[in-house]
């Protein structure tokens, strides 16, 4: 640029000059005229494919259901509003309208059949993300409908369908069963438990402070947020500040949430720190449900010991048991104390354990799954990974005796059993591929 103008500073003649100068001026429009042309179709194109794309996308959506995760489908109009209020319809005297998180999951489903067959009103609300296999949450779903329990399907971080739900149903109570669970998968996928134990939490509860009446919640904590804790069985007493685990974390960090959500607003709170969960429908990422798969094709599966040959071991308990204590918590809920957002005197706020008391090794539940399944186990011994897990777990249970009258009443040979009837039913003698 500099040189151009240097050149146009010597001109040789006058009439040299203007002809120069002309001719660089048409030289240069032509050049702008090209540049313009040129950015012009790469708009209109890059327009075109934007068009092109979305309407690609959003045919492939219905689709591929199964894979979506954190996304929330298309609701609202009548018919979806009456599938909702049926859904939600109390069909008992005295009986709750229960909003259940989490409703195609392992624990959410089998809560959820338990409140409609006493005649309470149930509504779930799931996301189906496929951190295990959607086939399975899919067939949940259809047993969910055969008893008359319709799900939305929606992400608990969107606000608006949420107070949409409020508004349609009016819960009296939640049985907030949705998140993001398994303590290794945090390693891989850390954002999902932000998302959805943290995050969910509270948009959940900034729902229910704000609708009137507002709603007693019920929400599943975990035990895993006794994490290193040595002491032992794991009484609510016990410190809970050293997780283990990113998901132990988020778990804790939704105790102290409750806490506040409760001293804050009224909200009544109670939250279950569940042991092992296991049984029919169970979880896929579960020991006990990738052992039996394993051992029935023939695949080794991994052992863990801890440190100096020390034993691992879990407290194991069915599905029917930790369902007893999750209908006998909503059973106890008090109401909350506070109107639109604001709370007019102290509120309920309960943590209890649910468990079996009854911590089984590991080595123990493969050789009751060996008898069961008639095939012997391909053990490999491995050393307990630094991903989370810990040593043992053990239920001090004796404070949800006490105020929910919880008495868990299945051993886990029998729990076992019930489970591979189920397993077999489902997937076959291990032909049907159980992911």
């Amino acid at each position: 640029m500099s040189q151009m103008m240097h050149i146009d500073n010597i001109p040789s003649t006058l009439g040299k000059f203007k002809m120069e100068k002309s001719s660089y001026h048409r030289q240069r429009l032509y050049s702008s005229l090209a540049k313009l042309t040129f950015w012009s179709f790469v708009f209109i194109g890059l327009i075109f494919m934007f068009f092109f794309r979305s309407s690609s996308s959003s045919s492939q959506v219905p689709s591929d259901l199964s894979r979506r995760s954190l996304r929330t489908s298309s609701y609202g109009g009548p018919v979806w509003e009456k599938r909702v209020k049926a859904s939600a319809k109390i069909r008992s005297r005295n009986g709750f309208s229960v909003l259940v998180t989490g409703a195609a999951g392992f624990v959410g489903t089998h809560v959820s059949v338990a409140l409609k067959r006493r005649g309470d009103g149930v509504l779930g609300l799931d996301n189906f993300n496929d951190y295990y296999d959607p086939s399975l949450k899919r067939a949940r779903q259809a047993l969910l409908e055969r008893t008359g329990i319709y799900i939305v399907e929606g992400d608990i971080n969107d606000v608006a369908l949420l107070k949409k739900l409020f508004d349609i149903a009016g819960f009296t109570h939640v049985m907030h069963l949705a998140a993001q669970a398994g303590v290794r998968y945090a390693m891989e996928n850390p954002s999902s438990y932000v998302h959805s134990n943290i995050a969910g939490l509270v948009s959940m509860l900034e729902v229910c402070k704000s609708v009137n009446p507002q709603p007693a919640i019920v929400w599943a904590s975990s035990s895993s947020v006794y994490g290193l804790n040595t002491k032992v069985p794991f009484s609510e007493r016990d410190r809970t500040d050293q997780p283990a685990s990113l998901y132990a974390a988020t778990k804790k960090a939704g105790e102290e949430i409750a806490h506040t959500y409760n001293h804050i607003y009224g909200l009544s709170l109670t939250g279950l720190r569940f042991f092992t969960v296991y049984g029919p429908w169970g979880r896929p990422d579960m020991a006990y449900f990738f052992f039996t798969r394993d051992i029935l094709k023939g695949k080794s599966i991994p052992i863990f010991e801890a440190p100096n040959h020390g034993t691992v071991a879990r407290d194991f308990t069915y599905i029917d048991d930790i369902v007893k204590g999750c209908l006998a918590a909503l059973d106890t809920a008090e109401k909350s104390t506070g109107s639109g957002g604001k709370k007019s005197r102290p509120a309920q706020l309960r943590v209890y354990n649910l468990g079996n008391t009854s911590p089984v090794p590991v080595s123990d539940l493969v050789g009751i799954l060996e008898r069961l399944v008639k095939v012997k186990a391909k053990r490999l011994v491995m050393k307990l990974p630094r991903n989370g897990d810990v040593q043992f777990t053990h239920a001090n249970i004796s404070l949800a005796q006490r105020e929910l009258g919880y008495k868990p009443t299945t051993d886990l040979q029998t729990g076992l059993k019930k489970f591979v009837r189920w397993y077999l039913s489902y997937y076959g003698s291990g032909k049907k591929s159980a992911h």
